[in-house]
């Protein structure tokens, strides 16, 4: 019987396709520039890794940007966005970690959200 069978997060991908994607994950954690370079860089030959580790990636990146749009809002806006920016750093690191380790694990929180919201990716 194949376990493998359900989510996304229990599909494995080969080792092969791991390396082969690799370094387009990793650069799709550095800074917006690095999301849109890995994009390109992935659109042509869609690699699966690099792929879940883009979807990641732009997930974070709307979130801290919708925590930008809320720090317009005097003292409880700024304390939002400051504790939340904190937050987006920790979870950018996992993102990060993952990729460098070759796992395709979901950030905490919003991780399994953002493979839902940006499957065509």
């Amino acid at each position: 019987m194949n376990e493998n069978l359900g989510t996304q997060e229990n599909i494995n991908p080969s080792s092969n396709t791991i390396e082969e994607g690799k370094t387009i994950a990793i650069i799709a954690y550095i800074t917006i520039f690095g999301l849109l370079i890995a994009f390109l860089m992935n659109n042509d030959k869609k690699n699966s890794f690099a792929s879940y580790h883009l979807r990641q990636s732009l997930g974070l990146g709307l979130t801290s940007l919708a925590l930008s749009v809320i720090n317009i809002i005097p003292i409880l806006g700024w304390i939002v966005s400051i504790l939340g920016g904190v937050f987006i750093i920790v979870l950018w690191v996992i993102g990060l970690m993952g990729a460098l380790n070759g796992k395709e694990k979901p950030v905490p929180f919003l991780g399994k959200n953002y493979q839902e919201w940006f499957k065509s990716l």
